[in-house]
């Protein structure tokens, strides 16, 4: 089995992370574990598989996060993800919107741990890969710590060693998927306390992460950290991660060298029909800060839409920021 180094990720984030955003990531941070959005059963066995699964090799390493409850249908797609190289699977059981709340999908299995041990069981007999599980601290009045280490044992059990945990519970009626991340307040000790209690485990801790140096504070108390809406939002805190947290001597990628390794992708994009915008959207953050910044957004908006646009108005925009 392929060892993978969690101690610094991205997390799964829908409409956001897709093959796209991750390839871009990519020329920030060549050694952060990536996570793709997440994919529900029912989409890989019935729907279009490669278009789910497809993804550039450079983005290696990379886990697939799954949605489902059904132990069967995970099994399945636990091996679709082994057919398609990746190097994990997760299983959401964190996403609190209502639509996967209505498919016994995301944070509201959290009330039924056995049933996600026999998913997890499931998935580990249909794949070598490692299976692992991303989980809220709990959910609506289920929200004690015990019941979240309660919760944890159970699919321990299974041999699943490695559980990343968003140090927030899910309010399942009342606050939209956006509010969720925001509202209930963020509990980093307990998720330090459950990395005491089951020192065997892996804990990686995601929820509220934003700085390097907050980064370095919580690596002192668990395993490894996935970073959200920081990641998207402000992606140059990827530039220094391969530095920071795996060893390495590489020197860091400058911005505008970033933004044009991504030419050759985005060519043969062009050339299969997709617009560029497909790529630009995902770099609006990269010079958050910087004079020019609101230019290059914008330009980018305006332009990148349309059929006729190519790598020149990525050079256009980089000349607002002077690179």
């Amino acid at each position: 089995m392929k060892t993978i180094n969690r101690t610094f990720s991205t997390a799964p984030m829908m409409d956001w992370s897709d093959r796209h955003c991750r390839y871009f990531w990519r020329q920030l941070t060549r050694d952060s574990l990536l996570y793709t959005e997440m994919v529900t059963t029912g989409a890989l066995i019935h729907g279009n598989r490669e278009r789910f699964l497809a993804y550039h090799d450079a983005e290696h390493p990379i886990a697939l996060q799954l949605g489902g409850s059904n132990p069967d249908e995970l099994a399945q797609c636990a091996k679709f993800a082994e057919e398609w190289h990746y190097d994990e699977v997760n299983l959401n059981v964190g996403c609190p919107s209502d639509r996967v709340q209505n498919n016994m999908i995301g944070a509201c299995l959290m009330a039924h741990p056995q049933l996600v041990a026999d998913c997890v069981k499931a998935m580990q007999d249909a794949t070598s890969l490692d299976v692992t599980v991303k989980h809220r601290i709990g959910i609506d009045d289920q929200d004690s710590y015990e019941e979240m280490r309660d919760f944890v044992g159970t699919v321990a059990d299974t041999g699943c060693k490695t559980f990343i945990v968003h140090a927030r519970k899910a309010i399942l009626q009342g606050l939209s998927p956006k509010e969720n991340r925001e509202i209930p307040p963020l509990r980093y000790e307990d998720v330090f306390r459950l990395k005491r209690e089951f020192p065997g485990l892996e804990i990686i801790i995601n929820g509220g992460i934003t700085t390097h140096d907050q980064i370095a504070e919580l690596l002192t108390q668990v395993d490894g950290v996935m970073l959200g809406r920081e990641a998207y939002h402000n992606p140059s805190i990827l530039m220094e991660a391969d530095q920071r947290y795996f060893s390495s001597d590489a020197p860091v990628t400058g911005k505008g060298d970033a933004i044009r390794s991504l030419y050759p992708y985005i060519e043969t994009l062009l050339a299969e029909g997709a617009p560029l915008h497909y790529v630009s959207r995902h770099t609006l953050g990269l010079f958050n800060g910087e004079r020019g910044s609101r230019l290059y957004r914008r330009h980018l908006s305006e332009n990148a839409y349309k059929r006729e646009s190519g790598t020149e108005v990525m050079e256009q925009a980089l000349a607002y920021v002077g690179y």
